[in-house]
């Protein structure tokens, strides 16, 4: 049986301490994925760090060719989740939205839309992570994990 994993695309990711309690309750190994680019203090129990050589997407690519069907790939980055999602593996952001093959393509189309209207200087960046969006990703984090586990036992 193939073990589920966190894969994390570290470098923006405010919730690593939610991975972290997450993995621990459910024993799950984590791996942090990160260009080195912000410190990532080790945390100890099953989880690595992964420090990827410096260019762009290049813990992207780590990311999307290591995912397998088990794996929970946390990130932001709308193309990078559709990889995975490619790959049979599940994608969740950090905010606790889940990425399924039903809803991401409309979420590349509006990232599309998102970067023509920040080239023009309309628009922003997303608004700062609240409480009610760290404890979404928990409990979206906890359900796809248990789906995740239960796929690995078939």
């Amino acid at each position: 049986m193939i073990e589920p994993r966190f894969l994390v695309d570290a470098d923006a990711c405010p919730v690593r301490d939610e991975v972290l309690r997450v993995a621990g309750r459910l024993c799950l190994e984590t791996i942090f994925i990160s260009n080195g680019s912000r410190p990532i203090r080790p945390p100890g129990g099953r989880t690595r760090i992964v420090i990827v050589t410096d260019g762009a997407d290049k813990a992207d690519d780590w990311i999307a060719d290591e995912a397998t069907p088990t794996d929970i790939c946390l990130t932001a980055d709308i193309p990078l989740a559709a990889r995975c999602l490619a790959k049979g593996a599940f994608a969740l952001n950090f905010r606790g939205h889940p990425w399924t093959e039903n809803n991401i393509g409309s979420a590349m189309a509006g990232r599309a839309v998102s970067q023509h209207l920040r080239e023009m200087g309309m628009g922003g960046g997303p608004p700062a992570m609240a409480g009610a969006d760290k404890s979404r990703f928990l409990n979206a984090l906890d359900a796809m994990a248990t789906a995740a586990i239960r796929r690995a036992r078939g």
